[in-house]
């Protein structure tokens, strides 16, 4: 039988899908096997989207037809026995997991005061405990307009808890915990004091864990994009990547353009009727001058087609900004505008990762899982594993130099490990065109700081050390001042400078360009040749090092023997036990030739240098991994059959069977992670993915806590 979860909530809009994707990341985390269901679903011809959301980020790989098991229709017409198809449905997908999330009820398909009572119906009968969501907002009394609405008292969600409790008790269901979602964060210690204090005196359920998520107004906005949907509106022009951004107000410019213009504020999206073009354009000027606030969006109403002259005028501007077009009157349009919501979707990436940090940070994971009684696995997972470095990463609180602020993807990734808490982070870029940009992104780097390349005070320090530095290569100081002010070489001086712990940079720069700097000015620890590289290659049950599959073509057997100690140092740091394989075409003493006499001499060197770390080679991969075949070929090594860390002979043997573990097996591969520098930088591929980015910051967060060259 699966470890469950059954997540209910005692009324509509409780934001009880924010905490099932983080439950759901928990349980992935844990190496669970995890499965959805929703016991009772919104329709049966149109999809789910809060299915869909969490099925994209699932583990079990299930379909979506598997994991639905009735309608709200279904309910309403014989209770009873759609219980029992609930019932039957939810083992077929249970035999399949190790784990499931279960999703109870919208309250918005129905309205009836027994709706909690029959969730905790489902749950006894599913043998879940609940976690019962309760909602911080006072969404009853009080109008939402753009998600916002007055949050409650204690008093008065230590009231909802004396009432929604007893109901699901009364169902004989188990009641896990209770997790206050979207409270208020100025009181959040005297939330968990009141639910605690109504549970034990009241209730009789002392030691119930109770959580308090505070409201995140970004996360509840709804998006450009959501806006647009609640318009039925099409995108008349302006960039698709901007409608992801969260709208937060709305102007109606119904006046002049001189006095409309005083009402602009950030996030804001502007309602104008289709024939009033000159303040159209005087909307579109204001939100590209830089002297005004970022807006969200324009929404033309009425229906009127833009004149050509306009569209012509427009197509001159390089603007941006997403213009929408309505056939609506302009109330019908401010009123749906107003009560558009925001919603994590399948395709909501920057929601969904705001989500899990949010309930990362409110949610104590291991409360949660010791709850539920999951044990520690004995196999790493890569979610395991990212969720280890983000771990790590974060109780060190490291500051990261990003050289690329001009790239989306650094914006988005910025954002997340801001979010996540992983690392503190400097930008650099233009700081208006950098803060503008992540505000059309939807991307919050409030907390980064942004940092011009060529700030004058920062050019002058920089350019006087690397001077000095390069002086008997004849630099001089004007040569130093035009040199520092290219972001890969003002990035790495901040490092040098110790203004920065790490450098993260690559996505819009070659590996030369990144790593030459570093080269010239960070240098390599002391009693290092070599900078190297290492993958942390994430397999599905494991963590393997590779290594150096990126810097050095065809090293030495000193400089092998140096890769070899610098990849074990690398993987201790990383939590992964060292035993290293030098590998080669032969294994042990069968083979004979110059490039496994060099792999020899390669081991011996490491052996003397590193008497106690277990290595042998030369091994064939074969060997090195499997066990039956090293019982075979050389049955008396402590590494062969279950080495961690692979050191491959030269630069194409390394970088070829990296991508294929990467492509043929589906691994995970984290880096390159450069190590040998004394200070840590670290490169990006070109094609690297925001998720890519942000594990690099936390790699290099991680090796700045423990040296770059033992990490």
């Amino acid at each position: 039988m699966a470890t469950n979860v059954y997540i209910a909530s005692a009324e509509g809009f409780s934001g009880k899908s924010t905490i099932a994707l983080g439950v759901l990341d928990a349980f992935s985390r844990a190496g669970e096997r995890v499965g959805i269901f929703r016991p009772v679903s919104r329709s049966g011809t149109e999809p789910d989207y809060v299915l869909q959301t969490l099925l994209a980020h699932d583990t079990a790989d299930l379909a979506y037809a598997d994991c639905v098991g009735v309608t709200y229709d279904d309910v309403r017409d014989d209770p009873e026995a759609a219980l029992s198809t609930i019932v039957q449905r939810y083992k077929q997908v249970e035999a399949r997991c190790s784990a499931m999330v279960i999703l109870g009820t919208d309250y918005t398909d129905v309205s009836a005061a027994t709706e909690l009572a029959y969730n905790a119906r489902i749950a006894a009968n599913l043998g879940a405990p609940v976690l019962l969501v309760i909602n911080g907002r006072d969404t009853r009394t009080a109008t939402e307009a753009l998600g916002v609405t007055s949050a409650r008292t204690p008093e008065q969600l230590g009231h909802v808890v004396h009432l929604a409790v007893p109901e699901i008790l009364h169902e004989r269901a188990e009641l896990l915990a209770i997790a206050v979602n979207r409270a208020d964060e100025d009181t959040l210690d005297q939330i968990r004091r009141t639910v605690r204090h109504t549970l034990a005196d009241q209730l009789g359920l002392p030691s119930l864990p109770v959580w308090a998520v505070p409201d995140d107004a970004i996360l509840v906005a709804p998006s450009v994009a959501d806006v647009q949907a609640t318009l039925g509106a099409d995108l008349l022009r302006g960039d698709p990547t901007r409608l992801s951004r969260p709208v937060t107000a709305l102007v109606i410019a119904g006046m002049s353009a001189v006095n409309a213009l005083d009402h602009f504020v950030d996030g804001a999206v502007v309602i104008i009727a289709g024939d009033r073009t000159e303040l159209l354009l005087a909307t579109v000027l204001a939100d590209q001058s830089g002297t005004f606030p970022s807006l969200a969006a324009i929404a033309l109403n009425g229906g009127f087609e833009l004149p050509g002259v306009i569209g012509r005028l427009l197509d001159g501007v390089t603007s941006t900004l997403p213009i929408l077009q309505t056939g609506h009157d302009t109330y019908q349009t401010a009123v749906r505008v107003m009560g558009a919501r925001g919603r994590v979707t399948a395709d909501s990436t920057v929601r969904y990762d705001r989500a899990v940090a949010l309930f990362e940070r409110s949610i104590d994971r291991g409360e949660l899982l010791q709850a539920l009684d999951v044990s520690r696995p004995a196999v790493v997972t890569p979610l395991m594993f990212e969720y280890g470095l983000i771990e790590r990463a974060r109780t060190h609180h490291k500051t990261i130099v990003l050289p690329e602020g001009g790239d989306d993807r650094i914006l988005r990734a910025a954002a997340i490990a801001l979010s996540r808490g992983i690392a503190d982070l400097i930008i650099l870029g233009d700081e208006s065109q950098v803060r503008s940009r992540a505000l059309e992104l939807g991307a919050d780097i409030a907390a980064a700081q942004v940092i011009s390349p060529f700030d004058p005070a920062l050019v002058e320090r920089f350019a006087a050390e690397y001077a000095r530095i390069r002086q008997r290569k004849g630099v001089t100081l004007d040569q130093a001042a035009d040199t520092i002010t290219d972001v890969s070489y003002f990035g790495t001086m901040m490092v040098q400078a110790g203004i920065a712990d790490g450098m993260v940079s690559g996505a819009a720069h070659t590996t030369a360009q990144t790593i030459r700097p570093a080269f010239e000015i960070i240098k390599t620890r002391p009693g290092v040749s070599v900078v190297s590289s290492v993958f942390l290659m994430a397999l599905a049950d494991r963590v393997l090092v590779y290594g150096d599959c990126a810097v050095i073509p065809d090293p030495t057997a000193q400089q092998l023997a140096e890769i070899a100690i610098s990849s074990a140092a690398t993987a201790r740091a990383f939590g992964i036990e060292p035993r290293v394989a030098m590998l080669s075409y032969s294994t042990g003493s069968s083979g004979t030739g110059a490039d496994v006499d060099k792999v020899r001499m390669a081991t011996e060197l490491v052996r003397a240098a590193e008497p106690s770390l277990a290595v042998d080679g030369p091994l064939q991969y074969d060997a090195a991994t499997d066990a039956a075949v090293a019982r075979t070929k050389l049955p008396d090594s402590q590494v062969a059959g279950r080495a961690t860390v692979f050191i491959f002979p030269d630069l194409n043997t390394g970088n070829n069977t990296y991508k294929a573990v990467q492509r043929s097996a589906g691994a995970v591969a984290m880096g390159p992670v450069l190590q040998g520098l004394n200070k840590p930088i670290n490169d990006l591929s070109r094609g690297a993915l925001v998720e890519d980015i942000v594990q690099t910051i936390a790699l290099t967060a991680i090796q700045a806590t423990f040296g770059a060259g033992d990490a």
